[in-house]
């Protein structure tokens, strides 16, 4: 028995401080919810979640370029469809105006409304989204991954020259009836064709948005399965080693106390 050196207090303290050190660990796991509070916890681990996180943020801003690509097209189609309408009344229009009862008067009527769904679909060929054209057969770009990748959508021209005839045409005669009657079909096939541009161009879009989704959640959780404390398993270790520092301080004091006995030999 010596006096100078108390190797069992030694020890204690030893694992006292290690079970300390563990339990505030714990702590900061538990109230962060995070396995990584510091970089040492796991240093390859941080650099995995960080790429991680960069990756969920830029699937994020593309999911948003996306869903206005959505907005865009559902714009177009939109537009498209009172288009079609007009000229559907257009046609109309134009088949009435070779009835051969139809007086002047009629034929200055059914031309009036005939120039204003026309000067209409014009009107339509000139509007934006978001300061962007839809109608002038631009092809925008969106980003469809975290990688920068992007897709050109499908254009709509309003000014081609399917449209362009439909601005002169001349209802108050029999012959520049027909005429604008054949024009306007060759209008509808054209607006047929770009509606079902529109179309795939939607459905390409909510295609890449599910992806992105999908893409996403499979990043978050592999970010998760990394950063991500458990809290069942942490509280378990938390409750073990607030048992392991109250018996290790219990102990540091008892082995603390032992050199004291000697005093009972010197006196003794």
């Amino acid at each position: 028995m010596v006096i100078n050196t108390n190797i069992m207090a030694e020890s204690a303290a030893n694992y006292l401080q290690q079970s300390s050190a563990a339990l505030s660990q714990a702590v900061a796991e538990l109230s962060s919810g995070s396995k990584i509070v510091h970089p040492s916890d796991d240093p390859a681990g941080l650099a995995i979640s960080m790429q991680y996180d960069a990756q969920t943020s830029e699937l994020g801003a593309a999911a948003q370029n996306v869903a206005n690509a959505q907005s865009y097209s559902q714009t177009q189609d939109g537009f498209l469809q009172e288009v079609s309408s007009a000229l559907d009344r257009m046609a109309t229009l134009a088949t009435q105006a070779q009835d051969a009862t139809e007086t002047g008067t009629d034929l200055s009527a059914y031309q009036a409304e005939y120039n204003q769904l026309s000067s209409y679909i014009t009107d339509v060929g000139s509007k934006n989204f978001n300061g962007v054209s839809m109608f002038s057969g631009a092809t925008p770009n969106v980003t469809i991954d975290a990688g920068g990748d992007t897709w050109g959508m499908g254009g709509v021209n309003l000014g081609a020259a399917a449209y362009t005839p439909l601005k002169t045409e001349d209802l108050t005669t029999a012959a520049g009836a027909k005429t604008a009657l054949t024009d306007i079909n060759t209008a509808i096939t054209q607006l047929a064709t770009d509606r079902a541009t529109v179309g795939a161009n939607e459905a390409r879009l909510n295609y890449t948005s599910n992806q992105l989704s999908v893409e996403q959640t499979n990043v978050d959780a592999a970010n998760s399965a990394i950063k991500d404390v458990n809290v069942a398993t942490e509280s378990t270790q938390y409750s073990k080693l607030q048992i392991l520092v109250q018996s290790g301080t219990a102990m540091l004091a008892q082995a603390n106390s032992i050199p004291q006995s000697v005093l009972k030999l010197i006196t003794g």
